[in-house]
């Protein structure tokens, strides 16, 4: 089995039903929701959104509940000043450009205001189908931790990596699940190797020699990785 096969077996066997996380009914829902997923859970997100959908799950309904009703409602998600502004400024886009209609190609998306390339492919492989890789943090740091993009390359770099290695059949699911294995295992501070079974093939474990139990060198490398 080459590396990712192995990668890729361990991953179905900790999360073989991966899925999206953030709860929505459209594809307009799930790019509000993912907007307000930046630096916050998805499980507030979830609880924002369920207020929120409620009264306005429509750019047109979003605009008729303006920026400071949206401010007060998505205010436990962080950042809501900023947020809210790319909600609104997001939804004057789809009406005017779109016919309300979110586009399902990533160049589309990204000319969005607010939208970027993760928060396109996510409503791309959610909301259409599409097979592709949302790079966010969790999956940005598995990848370099594992050797399947360096440890200095960008997000973009890294989706490109990714998209050489991962059949296209499983491309949505494999970022489902290292988001999840970022999560439970993985961590970004402390992951626990000692119960995986990638510690072989991991690039990070073998350079901070965590099986030889040098805590030193490793608290080390885990402050340097998270200041890249």
């Amino acid at each position: 089995m080459t590396k990712i096969d192995n990668i890729l077996s361990y991953l179905d066997e900790l999360f073989p039903k991966a899925e999206c996380a953030l709860n929505f009914n459209n594809a307009y829902e799930l790019l509000v929701a993912v907007i307000l997923s930046a630096q916050c859970t998805d499980k507030r997100v979830n609880s924002v959104t369920k207020e929120l959908f409620s009264i306005a799950n429509t750019p047109e309904s979003m605009l008729a509940l303006g920026q400071d009703k949206l401010k007060k409602i998505i205010y436990p998600c962080g950042f809501y000043n900023s947020k809210s502004k790319a909600i609104i400024e997001t939804s004057k886009d789809l009406i005017e450009r779109y016919n309300s209609v979110v586009p399902s190609s990533l160049d589309e998306l990204t000319t969005l205001k607010g939208v970027g390339r993760k928060t396109a492919n996510v409503v791309i492989a959610n909301a259409y189908g599409g097979q592709t890789i949302a790079v966010d943090t969790h999956v940005h740091r598995v990848s370099k931790r594992l050797g399947l993009t360096d440890e200095n390359s960008t997000p973009l770099k890294c989706e490109l990596d990714l998209l050489k290695i991962v059949p296209e059949n499983k491309r949505s699911k494999f970022h489902h699940q290292m988001i999840l294995f970022g999560r439970t295992k993985c961590k970004a501070i402390k992951p626990r190797c000692e119960d995986c079974k990638l510690r072989n093939i991991c690039k990070f474990y073998n350079n901070t020699n965590i099986n030889n139990k040098n805590s030193k060198n490793i608290n080390k490398n885990y402050r340097k990785e998270e200041k890249k």
